[in-house]
């Protein structure tokens, strides 16, 4: 997980990115009346998955 996007790994997480920054597989959020909000910066390397928590 990262900002507001779930994967099961870190490709799947920069995908999302890439899509939210193009525009693309999100939709629009209607009534907000701002531009639309910028994914934070991916920090260095590849995230590491949390595991299961029971």
């Amino acid at each position: 997980m990262w900002w507001n996007f779930i994967g099961r790994d870190s490709a799947e997480i920069v995908q999302a990115v890439e899509d939210w920054e193009k525009g693309d597989r999100f939709g629009t959020v209607h009534g907000y009346a701002g531009e639309r909000l910028r994914a934070p910066q991916l920090p260095p390397g590849e995230l590491k998955p949390r595991g299961r928590v029971r």
